[in-house]
């Protein structure tokens, strides 16, 4: 057995690392040193060793590139080794320092290199939008990659992997290091050299389901001696030559929170295809039923849970409906839940905000990021269910060969550390979930960016109006604008009404995101107005055009208010960034579908107390509300994680005839 192949089974030996969640006392003790450790004066501690850091300058600015290219030879060696000492790491970063300089014309602050040093130690490092995380990375990167088993940069798309690998790589390449990213079209040919690169970028997504393909592909064997084995018996051949990665060494996450947070609801599935024709002709006569029965009477909509169930009257107008119908239909159980599905797709899955149809297909949109994932489909029928509903051609369902919760995947790296604009609403499921502390990175110069109070409407047309309204009186001052919604459909209807009012814009979601780079270069031009989902500039900067600075900045509006605060805080964090000035501010309703999903009593409270106001219902008490139900959703939600995270150990420990994952 090679050394290589030993690396491999030690790495995918995930016993000693994937443990379950502390229970009970232990989860209380667990969350007490959460909060000591948040209380600790983490921040104070790596500034100050940043500025041991920049004081290693002079000993690296005079030297030539040659010199330069021996001395990290030299500090590989070190690490390579494992003979590393803090002073090690301090002369590492400087040495980086220079080399980005050099190379690409950008050297590291004071802030970038505490922010590098937190993510060396194995922290979630928060760093405001526009302070630099991608250059930032580059340091401990640096260091992971000379200890000679590989780092992993995870981003959110391939876009950014791609691009981040380029940029960064002359910076790797002069400190003798081979870098390579990961695309979703690439060939397994063409995954394992770049896997096998020091330095690999690539998504969450791509990463997990390589990982999960290997799991696949060694099979039931255990250890590395069974490998060698298998490999004796068949020839000399052996399911670990068909392995793509080498282990899972190190990862630093980039937007950490929508990696390790928000995409952890759904776990990674590896599927093939399973046909059933009865099958596809049961979700159309399903979707017809759906169509028949009446809400209320026939079935309750449970808007905070997202469920459908049938009443008794549901129940016996559905075995009326389905007495002539053959084969699954005459099972209550079965019928029933192809109809609760059907109807979960009617009342709940809604065109052009959870999906968009894209060439006859229908394509999921992301809820958190508003981008398109052609490549992923809804579990359990849902997918079909949806096909059926649209009157789209229905697929073949799929059987599930493999699955993990990203929760789970990110555990089993050895270091794991990661980087975000946003990770204070998330420290205590950061400490619960991954162990990681964080800590905040001061701006590089002081935040410019004043958020304005929410605007609180009654209804969502006096939303709109008052939205439009706004847009109207700052674009008449020259500022660019940037808006962003939760769906496809509403930005879509907020483009209408400002073509209504003549106001020339740009649109940025799913339908239309192959226009993404040249809309955000754009954004931030003088009377520019950008009409956006979540996903505008997450990992782009908007740069302000001449005088713009001058008029205020880049005004920012939120049509709604999401389910995290941090999905908020992101948007609000596309102005002022690098010192620059800028606004933002939320102009919401009371019929907003957020409110009304998680304070429906509130919401009914409001409306009754504000029945004879037409206008603004600003106050204390309406903005409230709104927090109320982001802390109210914030909570949900993390329930729902633990419970995929749970489901995966459930999974393992009692079907074992799936084999271990």
């Amino acid at each position: 057995m090679t050394e290589v192949a030993g690396e491999i089974w030690r790495m995918l030996d995930e016993q000693t690392r994937d443990r379950a969640l502390p229970q009970g006392a232990d989860a209380l003790w667990h969350a007490g040193m959460g909060l000591f450790s948040r209380m600790r004066l983490r921040q104070r501690q790596i500034l100050h060793r940043a500025q041991s850091v920049l004081a290693w300058e002079k000993d690296f600015a005079g030297l030539t590139d040659h010199r330069l290219q021996e001395e990290a030879g030299r500090s590989r060696e070190v690490f390579r080794l494992h003979r590393d000492k803090p002073r090690d790491l301090d002369r590492a970063f400087a040495l980086v320092r220079e080399v980005a300089e050099r190379q690409i014309g950008q050297k590291p602050f004071a802030v970038q290199v505490a922010g590098g040093l937190g993510l060396a130690q194995g922290w979630i490092v928060e760093m405001a939008t526009g302070e630099g995380k991608t250059l930032t990375a580059t340091m401990p990167a640096v260091v992971a990659g000379w200890r000679g088993r590989g780092c992993h940069i995870i981003t959110v798309n391939d876009y950014l992997a791609r691009r981040d690998a380029e940029w960064m790589g002359r910076i790797y390449r002069f400190c003798g290091l081979q870098v390579a990213f990961i695309e979703q079209d690439m060939e397994p040919k063409d995954r394992r050299p770049a896997y096998l690169a020091d330095i690999t970028y690539c998504t969450n997504k791509e990463v997990t389901a390589d990982f999960l393909r290997d799991k696949l592909q060694v099979g039931r064997l255990k250890n590395a001696s069974s490998a060698l084995l298998a490999r004796i018996a068949s020839g000399g051949r052996s399911p670990l030559d068909r392995l793509v990665q080498r282990g899972l060494a190190c990862a630093i996450v980039d937007e950490a929170d929508s990696v390790l947070v928000d995409e952890a609801v759904t776990p990674l599935i590896i599927s093939g295809p399973g046909p059933n024709r009865e099958q596809l002709e049961a979700f159309r006569q399903a979707a017809d039923a759906a169509g028949a029965l009446d809400s209320f009477a026939d079935y309750r909509i449970n808007l905070r849970y997202r469920e459908v169930e049938l009443t008794a009257q549901g129940r016996g107008r559905l075995a009326a409906m389905a007495s002539s119908w053959p084969g699954v239909w005459q099972g209550a159980r079965r019928r029933e839940e192809l109809v609760t599905k059907a109807l979960t797709a009617k009342e709940l899955y809604l065109k052009d905000k959870h999906y968009i149809i894209s060439d006859g297909k229908v394509v999921i949109v992301d809820d958190f990021t508003g981008r398109v994932m052609p490549d992923r489909s809804w579990r359990d029928g849902l997918h079909q269910a949806v096909e059926a509903k649209e009157r789209l051609e229905v697929t073949d369902p799929k059987d599930t060969y493999a699955r993990i919760s990203f929760q789970r995947f990110f555990r089993l790296y050895q270091h794991l550390s990661g980087m975000t604009g946003t990770a204070r609403e998330a420290a205590a499921e950061f400490w619960q979930i991954y162990g990681r502390p964080i800590v905040v990175i001061p701006t590089n110069r002081p935040c410019r960016r004043k958020v304005l109070p929410d605007i609180v409407l009654a209804t969502k047309e006096l939303k709109w109006q008052r939205l439009v309204e706004e847009v109207r009186q700052i674009h008449a001052r020259g500022r660019p604008i940037l808006i962003g919604t939760r769906s496809v459909r509403d930005s879509e209807q907020l483009s209408l009404l400002l073509q209504d009012e003549r106001l020339s814009h740009q649109v940025l979601n799913a339908a239309r995101h192959r226009e993404e780079a040249q809309i955000i270069a754009g954004a931030g031009q003088p009377g520019q107005i950008t009409v956006a989902t979540n996903m505008a500039g997450r990992g782009t900067d908007i740069k302000l055009g001449r005088g713009v600075a001058d008029l205020g900045g880049l005004h920012v509006v939120a049509a709604e208010r999401n389910e995290s605060g941090r999905i908020d805080r992101q948007l609000f964090g596309r102005c002022a960034r690098q010192g620059d000035p800028g606004t933002a501010q939320a102009i919401v309703s009371l019929e907003d579908e957020f409110v009304r999903r998680y304070t429906p009593d509130i919401v009914r409270h409001l409306d009754r107390r504000h029945a004879e106001t037409k206008g603004d219902l600003s106050s204390p008490v309406t903005r409230a509300a709104f927090r109320f139900a982001q802390r109210r959703a914030e909570r949900f939600a993390l329930r729902q994680r633990k419970s995929v995270m749970q489901l995966d150990r459930w999974l393992d420990e009692n079907l074992g005839f799936a084999g271990e994952l």
